[in-house]
């Protein structure tokens, strides 16, 4: 036991164990701040996960009420934040708004996918009807197009 003791007082003593610590920590730090980064991205992804689904939520249960579309689209976001508050996540406003109007486009319910539109042209009074793009349209071979 005196031997452990000595070896120690050594130690303190002659600054080895200062020099032991701090070479330590420079292989501790690095894990450290990784481990704490990827906390953080992890935090991240949930909170956006749990934020998408609250306003997703939202959006359909507000679908079918008589309100005009600005008062739900209000009361969606007034709801969110209080939601994401009460989870204990701190979100701004904005960027409840950008994720509910995302959320009211994306929803079956809301009627905002468009599969036709009509455009009238003022001059000869043409009128065409415009569909998207389904998706099925073969890529143009930056070869072939000179």
């Amino acid at each position: 036991m005196k031997e452990i003791n000595e070896i120690v007082e050594w130690l303190i003593q002659s600054g080895a164990l200062t020099v032991l610590v701090l070479f330590s920590w420079k292989f501790v730090k690095p894990w450290l701040d990784a481990k704490a980064s990827h906390a953080n991205t992890e935090r991240a992804k949930v909170s956006w996960s749990l934020l998408e689904q609250i306003a997703n939520i939202s959006v359909t249960a507000l679908v079918g009420q008589n309100m005009t579309g600005k008062d739900k689209f209000d009361l969606a976001v007034k709801h969110v934040m209080q939601a994401m508050h009460s989870h204990g996540f701190e979100v701004s406003q904005a960027v409840v708004e950008d994720v509910v109007q995302s959320a009211y486009e994306k929803s079956p319910l809301t009627g905002s996918d468009q599969t036709t539109s009509t455009v009238t042209v003022d001059p000869a009074e043409l009128t065409t009807a415009i569909e998207p793009a389904d998706g099925t349209a073969t890529a143009i071979d930056p070869k072939e197009a000179k």
